[in-house]
């Protein structure tokens, strides 16, 4: 899947227009108003920009794709799409009308989980040979929740070069309409699909809040799984937690809802979602984390990991020694009927 998830709907196309019509209200819209005069006259010029890979050469290009409205895909992305000789992706089809947006022309092959490995020894032959290759996914930043990583490991290790053409991402995009803290996150992508294997994953990034852990979480959800998403968020970390559900982000029925996590899983339980999904839970509360004893870290790390693993994360986490941590560790186990690591410490 794309980092927004796939791009079942179509893409949103901006209306034209004169793009100096565009509001720029932001700051990096316009020159720095403390800078000394002319201090701003050389902020980007296309002479300075370095040839991408396979200009000279071969070279692997990640490039970004709109997570939904076509004024978002870059002309970087076009010039390096159009210029490459083999271009990788999830979908083909949804590839092709992102391409023929743009009257691009160039081979599309698909790169799956299925077959990444066994494809990578020739992928590498065809760039150091000279033959440009470009990575997207569906929609968003190509990695993040698709295959790519073990070909640009590759790559790397054979010195082929890579380069990344930036742009958008759904997950960034939706931790800053989310209004909870923006760093440090954590984004995991999409949480299994089966309940018991997605709260034992919760259930571990909540142990890890109690050994310290304090990031803004973020993942993609199906619409069809969010409600039930959101009630185990609830039940392992509190109702009260502040959170928010984007939708549709960048399209036009793009909304993002926001409140403690209890209120949006009762919400989204009563409404049917639709469309691409991502959903952020704001880091606990200083009386959260403060609250939190050797016994309590011990207990929810116990809950997912054997008590040898429990003791090393809870031992770092309130800087005592691993021993004396592990000691107690086992007494826990042994009263929850857990049993114990045979070697310890």
């Amino acid at each position: 899947m794309s980092d927004s998830s796939s791009s079942s709907l179509p893409f949103r196309s901006m209306p034209d227009g004169d793009p100096s019509a565009i509001p720029s209200s932001h700051s990096e819209a316009g020159p720095d108003r403390h800078a000394p005069p002319d201090a701003t006259d050389h902020v980007m010029d296309d002479t300075d920009d370095a040839p991408p890979p396979g200009a000279t050469g071969g070279g692997l290009s990640l490039v970004s794709t709109p997570i939904g409205n076509l004024a978002d895909f870059s002309d970087r992305a076009v010039t390096t799409l159009s210029g490459a000789d083999l271009v990788l992706c999830e979908d083909t089809r949804v590839t092709a009308r992102l391409l023929a947006s743009r009257a691009i022309s160039v081979r599309t092959e698909p790169l799956h989980d299925h077959n990444e490995q066994q494809r990578i020894p020739a992928l590498i032959d065809m760039l150091e040979r000279g033959r440009r290759i470009a990575i997207v996914s569906d929609a968003g930043t190509p990695l993040l929740s698709d295959p790519g990583f073990r070909l640009v490991r590759a790559a790397i290790a054979a010195n082929i070069p890579v380069t990344a053409v930036p742009g958008p991402n759904a997950a960034v995009t939706a931790l800053t309409l989310s209004g909870l803290p923006p760093h440090p996150f954590l984004f995991s992508g999409f949480l299994p699909p089966r309940e018991a294997a997605r709260r034992e994953t919760l259930a571990a990034l909540r142990a890890a809040e109690q050994a310290g852990l304090s990031a803004t979480l973020i993942w993609h959800e199906a619409p069809h799984r969010l409600a039930g998403m959101l009630a185990d968020l609830a039940d392992i970390f509190g109702a009260d937690r502040p959170a928010a559900v984007a939708r549709e982000l960048t399209k036009r029925f793009e909304e993002v809802r926001r409140g403690p996590v209890g209120t949006l899983a009762d919400w989204y339980d009563a409404t049917r979602a639709r469309g691409e999904i991502t959903v952020l839970l704001g880091p606990p509360g200083a009386d959260d984390r403060g609250a939190a004893d050797l016994d309590t870290r011990l207990r929810a790390a116990l809950a997912t990991l054997s008590v040898k693993d429990a003791a090393a994360l809870v031992a770092g986490a309130v800087n005592l020694p691993k021993r004396t941590v592990y000691a107690r560790a086992l007494e826990l186990a042994r009263e929850e009927g857990q049993p114990g690591d045979p070697h310890g410490y």
